[in-house]
């Protein structure tokens, strides 16, 4: 579990935040601490009015609210809302907060399950609860209790793997105003950028754009494209950029182009090895599925932890489609895949090819009787590739196997 903590000015920011969130269909408000009456009793009006009133009681205090994020491994599967809100009640007991109002969210739009709590600073007395180093002293503690009592994932084994992932892994989607644009950026590039696969911007992006942020070059044209500079910039809902963008070399990772290309071409071979999950993936479910629609296939695919994402034009037919495989963290184009999984392909095998821009009938590819059948063997072998891909760590470099030792012929003596 990772606990990230953050102090602000405005509760009544942080709980639209979250509100809005709920409204959007993206979280649900799970339970409450503290308050007067039951969670379904209370309007948001009343909701927010419990902190307003309690911070009236010492307005000298400047960042009264506060908004802690517990996050969760995407491996800890045994989490109810009651299991949820055992853990955020233990943990705000443990850093001093058990006797302040609070409300707690349960978010649905990222990749490990996690909770948001919104609370404020100011006892009912007046007094200031002193936020220093609470991060670093109760909160690291309470962590580590906690996932010791609730059978969690500890942070500390994931760290020794991957310093940067738990650092980032509050990472979600973006939105524009809820919180500093840079920081949010810097959030999800550290989670995305080191850990995925990918060998064009477009693959990247394919990414970035899950979490609402755009890698942008400009056109071809501009000073930027050609001194090779490169900008990130916030989405809003519509994927429309909003806000300022923010140079790649500002950031502290520095994910400028030049160090993107030594990314791109170091994939280009690390990640053939995991190509023929994401087909198998797509055979099966094809197989499986004749009369499947192209939204269901995203559907299923997503549980399998791949996302297919279908680049669409103005008028809104598909060109392209991006295939994101969050197991092994590979991107692939669909072309790099095969034309089958390209866009025109696919939708010729889905039977739905006039998405394609075209208005003549659905084509179909002539199958000639040798192949029209696949025996239950082939079925099970692309089940088993499915479900027990070999992992990244398994794949061994042609540089690095073993050579075989060539035996020395032996020559005429020297003493002949």
């Amino acid at each position: 579990m990772v606990a990230v903590i953050n102090t602000g000015q405005s509760i009544r920011s942080i709980f639209m935040y979250n509100e809005n969130k709920v409204s959007e269909g993206k979280a649900t408000c799970i339970g409450e601490g503290n308050y007067p009456m039951d969670l379904e009793k209370m309007s948001e009006n009343f909701k927010l009015g419990v902190f307003l009133k309690q911070l009236q009681l010492n307005e000298n205090v400047k960042r009264s609210a506060v908004h802690i994020s517990l996050n969760f491994d995407r491996s800890d599967t045994d989490l109810s809302k009651e299991k949820l809100m055992q853990i955020a009640s233990s943990y705000m007991d443990k850093i001093g907060f058990g006797s302040q109002p609070y409300l707690v969210y349960q978010h649905h739009d990222a990749g490990h399950p996690h909770i948001h709590i919104a609370s404020i600073n100011v006892r009912a007395d007046g007094s200031r609860i002193n936020m220093h180093n609470i991060g670093r002293n109760q909160s690291e503690t309470a962590r580590k209790e906690l996932e010791i009592s609730f059978d969690l994932i500890r942070a500390d084994s994931r760290k020794k793997q991957s310093p940067a992932l738990i650092n980032a892994i509050d990472a979600e989607k973006i939105k524009y105003g809820a919180m500093d644009s840079k920081r949010a950026i810097s959030s999800v590039l550290n989670a995305v950028i080191p850990h995925y696969k990918y060998t064009t911007l477009g693959e990247l992006n394919a990414v970035l754009n899950l979490y609402n942020v755009k890698a942008e070059r400009g056109k071809e044209n501009s000073k930027m494209f050609q001194n090779k500079g490169l900008v990130y910039q916030i989405l809003d809902e519509n994927k429309k950029t909003v806000g300022v963008p923010i140079k790649a070399s500002s950031f502290y990772s520095k994910p400028t182009l030049s160090q993107l290309e030594m990314n791109f071409a170091a994939s280009k071979s690390s990640r053939v090895v995991n190509m023929k999950r994401t087909r198998n993936a797509v055979d099966l479910l094809l197989l499986k599925y004749p009369s499947i629609t192209l939204s269901q296939l995203e559907t299923r695919l997503a549980n399998q932890g791949i996302t297919a994402v279908a680049r669409k034009n103005e008028n809104g037919l598909i060109y392209g489609m991006t295939y994101i495989d969050h197991n092994t963290r590979c991107v692939f184009n669909g072309s790099s895949l095969g034309p089958a999984y390209a866009a025109k392909g696919l939708l010729e095998r889905i039977g739905r090819s006039s998405e394609f821009g075209k208005q003549s009938a659905v084509l179909e590819r002539p199958v000639s009787q040798k192949n029209s059948f696949i025996s239950a063997a082939e079925v099970q072998r692309i089940i088993d590739d499915v479900l027990y891909a070999a992992a990244p760590s398994d794949y061994i470099p042609k540089q690095l196997k073993n050579k075989r030792k060539k035996r020395k012929r032996k020559g005429p003596s020297d003493n002949n």
